[in-house]
């Protein structure tokens, strides 16, 4: 244990601070939801908040990934992350002024979405550079675990300092945990440099081209991320819906919405134990398909058929259980399967390709709910089928969706089933 921990105590202290970081940066996220969909009630100005996050950092990943391994891994994230708490900053001077505007939130959201795009990759080949081989299962549990228990803490803590403080003391949490992540690293971690690298030689387009170049010719991790991109597609209008259906219903309600998420994270952090303690399965491919099945086919259908609130904390749990374990086997055959020094430009091709949905899925959710599914349960008749299986009122819209995202996602996991189907991984 002594033996291992001596191993890998640069990237547990590199995981652990990133981890804290991470937290406070969830907590901003989290509180600017509730802040926004209580000032605004639109499901749709709420998901642009995402939506700002995730659109440069998709159209932009492709040619961060070419800049990521030809630049210094530490000083591309020292930067990055620095940029990242001034926009932080900005926005809690802003709200200390009293001129915080809506525009600003979109603009904050998506000069962080653009630092992320190029720290993520960085991050990424920091971590397998740090990381011995017969590491890997064990390392990618531990990063299911602390996401899972940031998912966990997130609505508690931000729900609690968001009472007491308001959206300004959340921002100063976020930023005293920045400044222990950004010091550890500057201070205390060494990051070496993958060798044989031709990206520091290479202009930035033909690296570019290279990284699609490798997908194309490895056809297993290209038809995973185009499931993932299925899988994210969905997910993403469901956290878009979340909201809208929770905080609207006669049942929900802010104190709900933090025990519904407190409850995934719950789900996400055992399973992220079980990731980390399991032997690695005999198929990994099977194994994804699998959890991503349990997931789509549960989760969805609690939420538009109850207003239980126990119901739809025991759908999060449902939904949640499996995701890391599905994670950590990806982690693993992409991080075995792909050069250490083609990762940079290999995972951000896999970003723009797997994570170009999220933003879609989050602003079709917000568009669906707020110009569709609810304008058309309002105005049917009390004595509907569908108001009898999805409720009436603000939120049974959200409700109707979740029912079309539960039979979405058990196709698009049948397909892509079938189309991995004799893959080993």
């Amino acid at each position: 244990m002594k033996d291992q921990i001596k191993k890998l105590r640069s990237y547990l202290l590199l995981w652990s601070t990133q981890s804290l970081s991470e937290l406070g940066s969830a907590m901003t996220s989290y509180a600017l939801v509730l802040w926004l969909y209580n000032n605004s009630g639109s499901a749709l100005k709420t998901a642009l908040l995402t939506v700002c996050s995730y659109a440069p950092y998709v159209l932009m990943s492709i040619f961060a990934g070419a800049l990521s391994d030809k630049w210094n891994k530490k000083r591309t994230m020292l930067v990055c992350d620095l940029f990242a708490a001034m926009t932080t900053v900005a926005a809690f001077v802003l709200i200390k002024t009293g001129t915080l505007q809506l525009w600003h939130l979109y603009a904050i959201n998506a000069f962080n979405g653009l630092m992320n795009t190029v720290q993520q990759p960085a991050s990424e080949v920091a971590s397998t550079q740090l990381i011995p081989e017969e590491y890997y299962q064990k390392t990618s549990g531990l990063r299911s675990f602390s996401r899972s228990l940031n998912s966990l803490l997130t609505p508690v803590l931000a729900t609690v300092v968001f009472s007491f403080g308001g959206v300004s003391a959340v921002m100063a949490a976020d930023l005293i945990t920045f400044a222990g992540a950004f010091l550890t690293l500057l201070m205390f971690i060494s990051i070496p440099e993958p060798e044989g690298s031709k990206a520091k030689k290479e202009p930035v387009l033909s690296a570019a081209r290279e990284g699609l170049r490798w997908l194309k010719g490895c056809p297993v991790v290209l038809k995973l991320i185009f499931f993932l991109a299925g899988i994210n597609l969905i997910a993403s209008a469901y956290n878009s819906a979340l909201p809208a259906m929770v905080l609207s219903k006669p049942s929900g309600g802010e104190r709900v919405l933090g025990t519904v998420n407190f409850f995934a994270g719950a789900a996400a952090l055992a399973g992220s134990l079980t990731a980390s303690l399991t032997p690695a399965p005999k198929n990994r491919i099977r194994a994804i398909c699998a959890a991503l099945f349990f997931s789509m086919s549960t989760e969805n259908f609690m939420l538009a058929l109850s207003d239980s609130p126990v119901i739809w904390c025991t759908g999060a749990v449902c939904g949640w259980l499996f995701i890391p374990y599905m994670g950590a086997n990806l982690d693993v055959i992409l991080r075995s399967t792909i050069p250490a020094d083609m990762q940079g430009r290999v995972y951000s091709c896999r970003n723009t390709l797997q994570f170009f949905t999220i933003p879609v899925g989050y602003l079709s959710g917000g568009l669906l709910i707020d110009k569709v599914f609810e304008p058309y349960m309002a105005g049917i008749s009390r004595d509907s089928l569908l108001v009898s299986l999805f409720g009436s009122g603000k939120g049974s819209g959200a409700a109707f969706l979740f029912a079309v995202l539960g039979i979405s996602g058990i196709a698009v996991c049948v397909i892509f089933s079938l189309l991995l189907r004799g893959e080993k991984g």
